[in-house]
């Protein structure tokens, strides 16, 4: 199964993932003293978020863009829907209790859903991104939520 230029898939996993962020960013701000994370480390984590937002509908620098066979396509329809169940959970989860291991959750499900999206696209720029994203944003989280606890 091959894509054209566009993977339809991709871009709704993409949007399903963006919502509970847009809900939790629109909700009441907490008084917390903001905790800042090195300059780098967050330069590190919004080149890699947004890398992995493109790259997730657009093939760029991919020769060919799809699948090698029917049960990868259904690997990564399967697995990219539990990983957002997964995901809205501990939003859920986040949202009555605000814990490390539940912030930790929801820096590791997305880092999931692009790496099993790239490679199983064989799309390695996707993973090469995933994994400077999913490096730089667990350890923001971290860092964060335990200077905050």
């Amino acid at each position: 199964m091959e894509f054209g230029w566009i993977n339809l898939f991709g871009a709704g996993i993409v949007l399903l993932m963006m919502i509970p962020n847009i809900i939790y960013a629109a909700g009441p701000k907490q008084d917390k003293t903001q905790i800042k994370a090195p300059h780098y480390l967050s330069a590190c984590e919004q080149v890699g978020r947004y890398s992995c937002i493109i790259l997730m509908w657009l093939p760029l620098l991919v020769w060919k863009f799809g699948f090698g066979s029917v049960e990868e396509f259904l690997i990564y329809l399967i697995g990219n829907g539990v990983l957002l169940l997964c995901y809205y959970l501990f939003w859920i989860f986040y949202s009555r209790k605000k814990s490390l291991s539940n912030a930790m959750a929801l820096a590791i499900i997305p880092t999931a859903i692009f790496l099993l999206s790239g490679m199983l696209l064989r799309h390695w720029l996707l993973v090469v991104f995933a994994i400077l994203f999913g490096a730089s944003h667990c350890t923001i989280t971290y860092v964060t939520h335990k200077e905050c606890m």
